[in-house]
């Protein structure tokens, strides 16, 4: 990148590098326009109807791949855990993580699930400065 006199620049780096010791390291935000948060993270539905319309593909999507997963039954119960968290009028940050991580884990063998919960995960993940 060239200055206003013309001379160039050098390159920035925007990386980050710990090395040595035992280090305890707070939040840490890198590069242009990045952000570091503190405290709680919440968890909010972007999209409610999006929402609603992949837990519903994730429901079909079980009940079609069923017999390929370990645990059909453990996968339908996590799913409903995470349906009445998403009920409650303020949904638990916590249990929401732990539902979705879980359902992830149970649907790992079946490709089409597995994408059905990452976007439902993303649905639901509403992180601030997103």
């Amino acid at each position: 990148m060239r200055n206003d006199d013309g001379r160039q620049d050098p390159p920035v780096n925007n990386g980050l590098m710990i090395s040595g010791g035992t280090h305890y390291v707070g939040n840490q935000a890198v590069g242009p326009g990045a952000q570091a948060f503190s405290g709680s993270v919440s968890f909010q539905q972007q999209d409610p109807e999006r929402t609603a319309e992949l837990l519903a593909l994730v429901e079909r999507l079980l009940e079609e791949h069923s017999t390929e997963l370990a645990d059909p039954e453990g996968t339908t119960r996590e799913l409903r855990r995470l349906r009445e968290e998403l009920d409650e009028a303020e949904p638990e940050p916590t249990v929401l993580r732990r539902a979705l991580d879980r359902l992830n884990e149970f649907v790992q063998p079946v490709t089409p699930l597995v994408v059905a919960v990452g976007q439902l995960a993303q649905s639901v993940q509403g992180l601030p400065g997103s």
